[in-house]
């Protein structure tokens, strides 16, 4: 690692620039022009999250205050718990002394912001033991921390192991080698039977039990009940959310559904995430209403629908790419929650959670079955064809949401899915579906540049006739 790259932590890096840029538009246009020449690195991707007014702003406040929180914990007298984004984060804010940070958010923040992304922190990781083929999900920020160029966690949660190898690998590694309690939750490969749903729900308390250990404090009942009933009204807003993309045009611009479940992904349950989903339905309704998709000219040319997780290129390309070539951006995979009443459970009840605030066991109970199909613990913790799995629920998101278009894209350490990804190419060809492979990483640019993704999916497109 050089010199250079030690010289500010990675954590203060990214908050010092998310939160300015949360602050640019209080400001005059000659100030807010002067302030993007001194952020250089940040400016493109920037623009590209404010040309969406409301929305934009208050998704940079919402990281802002979520880096903020990251980087005061201690001086705060808080613990710090580092876990991946397949964890329920309603746990952690049900404490009064805990501040969670994930590592897959923290990598793309670099990714998006920094002139190099997270490359370096990366091949640090490689330095002390990780192989390249590790996920770059994690190591992104996980070199960061192993560097010591980050606020260290107390404890560990690990939320993978079983779905995703080099996930909990990273965790694991990265416990050890600092030292770091780590408590690791489990998942069968099954979803929806009585024992299944049992065993959950005794790992969840296991690791609430851990979390008050490490903490030193109990879990707030009050607290939980207030963040799972703000859950709640998240929960109606992303239903109607949605109903609104499958409109053909789709009125939500593209970028809307990163802000999403960047924003489910890491602030649940609190009121500043309520507050972008309530500017973005503003939008997307007027878009409807005016029979116009979201994209910059109000065209939709095409519908691309992404097979598993987008593209995190540097300076947020590719949310630019599909807004200049008027294609619109359906839900995909890590867009599922599987919260009561979405269009995508209809017929398939027994997969979804309820929210039930009336006990402390019930709210527990809740936050277990939650937990349990978050995306990706969902889909890939059994066989790909297996029954609410990977390829099922594919199926059902394309033929509610019309794409016109598949495209898959992972990490080089997605094993899971890179064993499986030929195959969900030809089920859901034989579906009708348009279905192309990418084979690059969607958090490190230096596998396949962003400009051959794009080569390849204008060369899909033009051959399929999908475009004119």
């Amino acid at each position: 690692m050089k010199k250079e790259t030690r010289e500010y932590n990675y954590d203060w890096m990214l908050w010092s620039l998310f939160d300015a840029g949360s602050k640019v538009t209080d400001g005059t246009k000659k100030e807010f022009e002067g302030l993007l020449s001194v952020l250089p690195s940040f400016s493109k991707v920037l623009v590209t999250i404010l040309r969406h007014g409301e929305s934009g702003r208050l998704f940079l406040k919402m990281f802002s205050e979520y880096l903020g929180d990251v980087l005061t914990a201690h001086a705060m007298g808080k613990k710090l718990c580092l876990g991946t984004f397949v964890t329920a984060k309603h746990i952690m804010y049900a404490f009064d002394n805990v501040v969670p940070v994930w590592a897959e958010p923290m990598t793309v923040f670099g990714t998006l912001a920094l002139r190099k992304a997270t490359s370096e922190y990366m091949d640090y990781c490689c330095e002390l033991g990780f192989t390249e083929t590790s996920c770059s999900a994690q190591r992104g920020s996980l070199g960061a921390y192993l560097a010591g160029l980050a606020e260290m966690p107390d404890f560990m949660v690990c939320g993978a192991p079983g779905i995703c190898d080099t996930n909990a690998n990273a965790i694991q590694f990265m416990s050890s080698y600092l030292d770091i309690p780590l408590f690791q939750l489990n998942f069968p490969a099954t979803l929806t039977e009585e024992r299944v749903i049992d065993y959950h729900r005794k790992d969840l308390r296991a690791l609430i039990s851990f979390v008050e250990e490490q903490a030193g404090s109990k879990i707030n009942e009050d607290k939980l009940r207030g963040v799972l009933e703000e859950q709640k009204i998240q929960d109606e807003l992303s239903i109607e959310f949605y109903d609104y993309m499958r409109l053909k045009p789709c009125p939500a611009p593209p970028i809307f559904q990163f802000f999403y479940y960047a924003g489910r992904l890491t602030m649940p349950g609190r009121k500043v995430y309520t507050e972008l989903l309530q500017a973005m339905m503003k939008v997307v309704r007027k878009n409807a209403a005016a029979g116009i998709a979201g994209t910059f000219s109000g065209r939709e040319r095409a519908r691309l629908m992404m097979c598993y997780i987008e593209h995190y290129t540097s300076d947020g390309r590719f949310w630019e790419w599909l807004d200049t070539q008027e294609i619109s951006l359906l839900p995909s995979l890590i867009f599922t929650f599987w919260h009561e009443g979405a269009c995508y459970t209809e017929g398939r009840e027994a997969e979804t959670y309820r929210i039930d605030t009336s006990t402390l066991d019930s709210m527990i109970d809740t936050l277990a079955d939650l937990n349990s199909r978050m995306p990706m613990v969902k889909q890939l913790r059994g066989p790909y064809d297996a029954p609410h799995m990977w390829l099922d629920d594919l199926r059902g998101l394309a033929r509610i949401n019309k794409p016109d278009l598949l495209a898959y894209i992972g990490s080089m350490g997605c094993r899971n899915s890179w064993g499986a990804n030929k195959l969900i190419q030809r089920d859901m060809e034989r579906e009708g579906v348009p279905t192309m492979l990418l084979f690059a990483d969607a958090f490190d640019d230096r596998v396949v540049s962003w400009e051959s993704c794009v080569e390849k999916l204008n060369e899909f497109m033009h051959v399929r006739r999908i475009m004119a």
